[in-house]
C-alpha cells in the first residue's frame, strides 16, 4: 500500500533487470503502473549494445504514463538501447484485431515478441483486469464464479494456473511467454498474493520480485492448502 514500497520494488527490479542483459537482448515489457516505476527508477547507462525494447501488449488504459509504448520509450532511453512501439489498443473485437494484425507496423513487432530474449510484466488481479477491460458485469461474475483471480497477457487463470478464460488481445500469447528464455514478474501487496501464486504455477524457471506483506500472504495461503 506504500509508494515507497513501490518504489523498492522498481528498484529491485531495475537492478536485476540490467544484471540481465546482454548484446543484442531484445527486452519486452508490459503497462501498469508497476512497470512503469521499474522504468522510473532503472539508472541511466548503457550496459550492453545493440539492446531493443519492444511493448510486450498493446495499450490499456487512458493514462498516458502508464502505457507499454511510454515506458518502452522511457526504458530504451535510459538503456542507451533502441524501441519499437506497438500503436494498437490492447482491447479489441476478433474483427479488429485481425484486421490489424496485417498492417506491417504491427507484424514486425508481434515477429519480435516471438523473440524476446527477457520480458519483464505486471501481474494482475483477475477482478481488477477485468474491470479495466470493460468486461461486462454478468461476464466478470462468472470468471470470479469460476475461481479468476489472475490476468496476464489478455489471459485469465485460477490459483493453480489453469486457464479460465482468454479475451483477444494484440501482443504476447501464452505460448510466447512459455518460449521467453528469462521472465520477471513483479507484483506486490496481501491483495496480489493468490494472483502471483497462480502466474508462477505458469512455468517454473521465473523469477519474482514482490513484497512483504505479498509474500507472507502466499505463505499463509500454501500452508492452509498444505495443512
Amino acid at each position: 500500500e506504500s509508494k515507497l514500497t513501490l518504489m523498492d520494488m522498481g528498484k529491485a527490479s531495475s537492478i536485476y533487470l540490467k544484471k540481465s542483459i546482454r548484446d543484442n537482448f531484445i527486452i519486452g515489457i508490459t503497462g501498469g503502473t508497476t512497470m512503469a516505476r521499474v522504468a522510473e527508477e532503472i539508472s541511466w547507462g548503457r550496459v550492453a549494445d545493440d539492446v531493443l525494447v519492444i511493448p510486450a501488449r498493446g495499450g490499456l488504459g487512458k493514462d498516458v504514463e502508464t502505457q507499454s509504448n511510454s515506458i518502452v520509450g522511457k526504458l530504451a532511453k535510459r538503456l542507451g538501447g533502441d524501441y519499437r512501439l506497438l500503436h494498437v489498443p490492447d482491447n479489441l473485437d476478433k474483427n479488429t484485431l485481425d484486421a490489424i494484425l496485417k498492417i506491417p507496423d504491427v507484424r514486425e513487432v508481434i515477429e519480435l515478441i516471438g523473440r524476446m530474449d527477457i520480458l519483464i510484466f505486471g501481474i494482475g488481479r483477475a477482478d481488477i483486469m477485468a474491470t479495466r477491460r470493460q468486461l461486462p458485469e454478468d461476464q466478470i461474475e462468472r470468471l470470479i464464479e469460476k475461481g479468476a483471480v489472475a490476468e496476464a497477457f489478455g489471459h485469465y487463470f485460477d490459483i493453480e494456473g489453469n486457464e479460465i478464460w482468454e479475451h483477444p488481445t494484440v501482443g504476447l500469447s501464452l505460448d510466447d511467454f512459455r518460449m521467453v528464455d528469462r521472465v520477471i514478474g513483479v507484483a506486490g501487496g496481501s491483495n496480489k498474493a493468490e494472483a502471483i501464486i497462480s502466474i508462477s504455477s505458469l512455468r517454473r524457471n521465473m523469477t519474482i520480485i514482490t513484497d512483504e506483506g505479498a509474500a507472507k500472504r502466499i505463505i499463509e495461503i500454501v500452508d492452509k492448502a498444505i495443512y
